[in-house]
């Protein structure tokens, strides 16, 4: 990651947002190049009282197992996984997609997995998770696009946006790889744009909010 500039205090949540906040059953996060290490300041030590399921694409070399579950069941305090097709989709859960297949939600809120060819090179693509969630979720999504090197998610964040979601970006100053973050500003404001210490303050926020 780039060297971090200062930080100041973010700006106050409006009543609107805070509402929409509430509303959020599942996060959706999308990373790429440098995204590990992004992930890893995001997720980390997630508190045996999370609420929320989370589900991570994280663009992989194909035909290598992913070891994101590993790495992140010794990091946080909720449930891990590597999503499957046909599991449901559970509270208080993490799951990474897992190498060579795209991942999607389906509306009765489970995954599927589907070998259909690269979406901007990417497989799994970030924008397939994103469309897919915000048709299966609408407004009780949420959307965090992180560090990459393509574009991928720029249009799956802007289809959770136009569902009534709630849309974070990270900053792009502070990403290893602007052009993901800088793609989905290109196309639309989203609701928070922070670095990622201040994108994790949101996500607890949203969860605290939710709980509520």
């Amino acid at each position: 990651m780039k060297p971090a500039t200062e930080l100041r205090p973010a700006p106050p949540l409006d009543a609107v947002l805070k509402a929409r906040m509430r509303a959020v059953e599942l996060v959706a996060i999308g990373a790429s190049a440098g995204g590990v290490d992004a992930l890893l300041n995001l997720l980390h030590d997630l508190p045996r009282d999370w609420h929320l399921p989370v589900v991570v694409v994280l663009h992989l070399p194909e035909g290598h197992e992913s070891r994101l579950p590993a790495l992140f069941a010794e990091r946080t305090h909720v449930a891990v996984h590597e999503a499957r097709d046909k599991l449901p989709i559970e509270p208080a859960s993490l799951y990474f997609a897992p190498s060579g297949y795209h991942l999607s939600v389906e509306r009765e809120r489970y995954f599927s997995l589907s070998c259909e060819p690269p979406v901007l090179f990417s497989r799994p693509s970030i924008d397939l998770l994103m469309i897919s969630a915000a048709d299966a979720y609408g407004p009780a999504l949420a959307g965090v696009l992180l560090t990459g090197a393509n574009e991928d998610g720029a249009q799956g964040l802007l289809a959770l946006r136009n569902a009534g979601g709630v849309a974070a970006v990270q900053d792009p100053d502070t990403a290893l790889s602007p052009t993901m973050p800088l793609a989905a500003l290109n196309l639309h404001q989203p609701d928070i744009v922070r670095p990622v210490p201040g994108l994790r303050e949101f996500l607890t926020q949203m969860d605290h909010a939710h709980a509520q």
